[in-house]
């Protein structure tokens, strides 16, 4: 038995967030239509959600000797994540993002990663116990490279489940390849890796199975936002188109570390990969519901409920106990 169901290497973000009636032009003034603060960052937002859905989660990364630092810790701690593995740097600050969310809920966001760039493979290393005593690993990119391949490499050598998000959107080293199991672009950034265009439907199936072949993974998941997921599992053969949740949303921030966090620790708890992906895509949709990356993500209560059809009207987060996947 895996010592833990979910890993999450990742980064650390103090989201500054401004909303605004629409993006500035160049060397514009704009006024906004409000501000507000909220822990985030793709690993943090990441090992919450799996928390937050009954995994046992423990998070690698690296934060700042400074206030926002000790907010993570107190977070991460509230939602039962453990952060025995987190690296305080006494230098350099923790990493901040600039969301800018307009009123559809849609987002843009600057990150500056301070803390998170000082990551080194040696503090993978030293990491090495939990990375491989886990059932799942997420990584994501906003990470070093060196950093994240040798996550990866530690933990598929030792046969975890890894899951990466090529997130930010750019270039991605393709020696990561080979330690991926599964791959979870959104549309922007699966149409950033094969060049093909996803908002042409009928190209999905085409693209995740471009991915699949090219990187040889098990499993290619393309999150596709209001128009749902695709999911394909080279085990089945077959892709799954994935319907969207209709919700009220009001910011999307987060919305796909909540469907990635969701994802891994389905995945830990044994699901299939279709049935795990209709999970998170339910996640997903609840995030967006809230204002804020981390602590918008749901619990799996309120998750189950809306696949089921009886949110989203529940509350986010359940006054009953949640135990592990499969208590």
């Amino acid at each position: 038995m895996s010592t833990y169901d979910v890993c999450v290497l990742g980064s650390f973000m103090k989201d500054l967030v401004a909303s605004a009636d629409r993006r500035p032009l160049p060397g514009e003034t704009l006024h906004g239509t409000g501000f507000a603060e909220f822990l985030g960052g793709k690993g943090v937002n990441q090992a919450v959600a799996a928390a937050r859905m009954g995994a046992r989660t423990a998070i690698v990364g690296t934060i700042g000797d400074d206030r926002y630092g000790e907010e993570f810790l107190e977070l991460l701690k509230a939602d039962g994540v453990h952060t025995d593995w987190v690296v305080r740097h006494p230098e350099l600050g923790t990493g901040v993002g600039l969301p800018l969310v307009l009123p559809d809920g849609s987002n843009s966001i600057i990150i500056v990663s301070r803390a998170n760039a000082a990551i080194t493979s040696a503090d993978v290393e030293a990491a090495a116990e939990v990375l491989t005593s886990s059932a799942v690993l997420s990584v994501q990119l906003e990470l070093p490279v060196e950093a994240s391949r040798a996550a990866l490499q530690l933990a598929s050598t030792a046969g975890v489940i890894t899951i990466l998000t090529p997130a930010p959107v750019g270039p991605v080293d393709s020696s990561l390849a080979a330690f991926v199991d599964i791959l979870v672009p959104n549309e922007v950034e699966a149409a950033a890796l094969t060049g093909l265009d996803c908002d042409d439907e009928a190209q999905v199936p085409g693209i995740a199975r471009r991915l699949a072949d090219e990187w040889d993974l098990r499993g290619c998941v393309i999150t596709l936002g209001s128009r749902g997921a695709f999911v394909l599992d080279r085990a089945v053969g077959e892709g799954v188109r994935i319907p969207a949740h209709r919700v009220a949303t009001v910011d999307t921030v987060g919305a796909g570390d909540a469907f990635c966090g969701s994802l891994a620790a389905s995945l830990a708890a044994g699901a299939g990969l279709a049935d795990a992906v209709r999970l998170a895509n339910a996640a997903g949709a609840l995030s967006t519901t809230v204002n804020g990356a981390a602590d918008s993500a749901p619990d799996r209560l309120a998750a189950m409920a809306l696949l089921d059809g009886a949110g989203p009207h529940l509350p986010q987060r359940s006054t009953l106990p949640v135990g592990p996947p499969g208590s």
